[in-house]
């Protein structure tokens, strides 16, 4: 079962497309709305799939332990 869903949306006024990100996969409104900066739904997804997977295999430093 996923856990997240992803879609692109059109922006009627624009013509661009915003991405939806919805948690859980099966949520009824999107957790997080971008803004509709892409020229395509491919390229929402892309985008969306190399931020994802930048953060994910980039994690933040680890803080020292005398700060925690």
């Amino acid at each position: 079962m996923p856990l997240i869903r992803v879609e692109p949306v059109e922006d009627r006024l624009t013509g661009r497309y915003a991405i939806e990100i919805y948690y859980p996969a099966d949520a009824e409104r999107p957790l997080v709305t971008t803004a509709p900066r892409y020229k395509s739904a491919a390229a929402a997804e892309q985008d969306t799939i190399a931020i994802l997977s930048a953060a994910a295999n980039n994690p933040p430093p680890e803080e020292p332990a005398n700060r925690r």
